[in-house]
């Protein structure tokens, strides 16, 4: 890698997962899959849309429901002149808190219009339907004036159906990352199949990967140290919960483990061994990928396995080693093989 290689990469970081949504909520996305609308009110008599588990006012749990209207006075707006990927609607539109019939308290939503000059506060809208309403907000699938034709779902499917209580909650985040200079130096070296760390010239602590600083000191790190690949477990959790898109089946191991020749631990999958008996303090080395397979990326090692070496006492795991002597007593050897 040269000096003026920048090394850049997507990501797309996040889970889906499951949550119930209690009575509250469960009744407002019932209403909303049977395409009519619900509120709840307050002890001052204010009826809100969504509805509120506790009063904002008392603290006191809520539980009276009013069925409100599907048209309203839009109260205040944006526009959104670029949609991003992750808003609603591909075209321009706006955000606007929309004060509907029947509530008192305005809850936000997407209203399509044409141009942004057509939208004005004061303005009467209602609700457009999803096609097909599953019991989530996105069962509105906007708002549209007041008058105009609306293509999707009718309101009012009254049939009875069973309560809503659980929902999928996908979060997700999609970032750029860009390494900077430490972090190029470690994952150029990884490409070679070395693991090189730096020492804080303060405490002596050897960073892998690299930070560029140390976390303690706040001093820069520029001194390399090329560490083994045999490392000591400082500490580890057997997972046993599935990851969605995660090829890995559990139960497996994730550990903390310290390279001889530093004493700060990274991230790393273990395998080739019995759960039951792994431990803190025992010895363990890595297993590469084929060397063609190398790239800018820890996953060049595979995971870690154990080796029939002694283990290190706890109290000297982690330990400063002087400047040079690997910790652990190990020689600095790199990879072997």
């Amino acid at each position: 890698m040269s000096q003026s290689e920048i090394l850049s990469q997507e990501f797309e970081l996040g889970f889906t997962y499951t949550r119930s949504t209690g009575p509250v909520v469960g009744r407002f996305l019932t209403a909303l899959r049977d395409r009519n609308i619900v509120g709840i009110k307050g002890s001052d008599g204010a009826v809100y849309v969504p509805p509120m588990e506790y009063d904002p006012n008392t603290a006191e749990e809520l539980s009276e429901f009013v069925e409100v209207g599907q048209a309203g006075e839009v109260v205040s707006w944006c526009w959104v002149s670029e949609p991003r990927e992750s808003h609603p609607h591909d075209t321009a539109f706006a955000w606007a808190m929309i004060k509907l019939d029947g509530a008192d308290i305005p809850m936000v939503h997407s209203v399509r219009v044409e141009r942004e000059a057509d939208m004005k506060t004061g303005m009467r809208v209602k609700v457009q339907w999803a096609d097909e309403p599953r019991g989530h907000i996105t069962d509105i699938a906007c708002f549209v004036v007041e008058g105009a034709e609306s293509p999707l779902g009718a309101a009012g499917m009254n049939a009875k159906r069973e309560m809503i209580t659980g929902m999928e909650a996908p979060i997700y985040l999609k970032y750029h990352f860009t390494a900077g200079a430490a972090t190029s130096r470690f994952l150029g070296k990884v490409r070679q199949g070395k693991l090189v760390g730096q020492r804080c010239p303060s405490c002596n602590n050897v960073y892998i990967p690299p930070r560029g600083s140390c976390a303690a000191c706040g001093v820069a790190t520029e001194e390399e140290v090329e560490v083994a690949d045999k490392c000591t477990l400082e500490s580890f959790t057997i997972v046993y919960i599935p990851i969605p898109n995660n090829p890995i089946q559990p139960p497996y191991i994730i550990a903390n483990l310290i390279p001889d020749g530093a004493n700060i631990s990274f991230i790393h999958l273990l395998s080739e061994c019995v759960n039951e008996e792994i431990h803190i303090g025992q010895r363990v080395q890595a297993v590469w990928k084929p060397e063609a397979e190398w790239t800018y990326a820890m996953d060049n090692i595979k995971y870690f396995k154990p080796i029939d070496e002694p283990d290190v006492p706890i109290e000297q795991i982690g330990k400063i080693p002087a400047a040079g002597v690997p910790a652990a007593g190990a020689p600095v050897t790199g990879r072997e093989g």
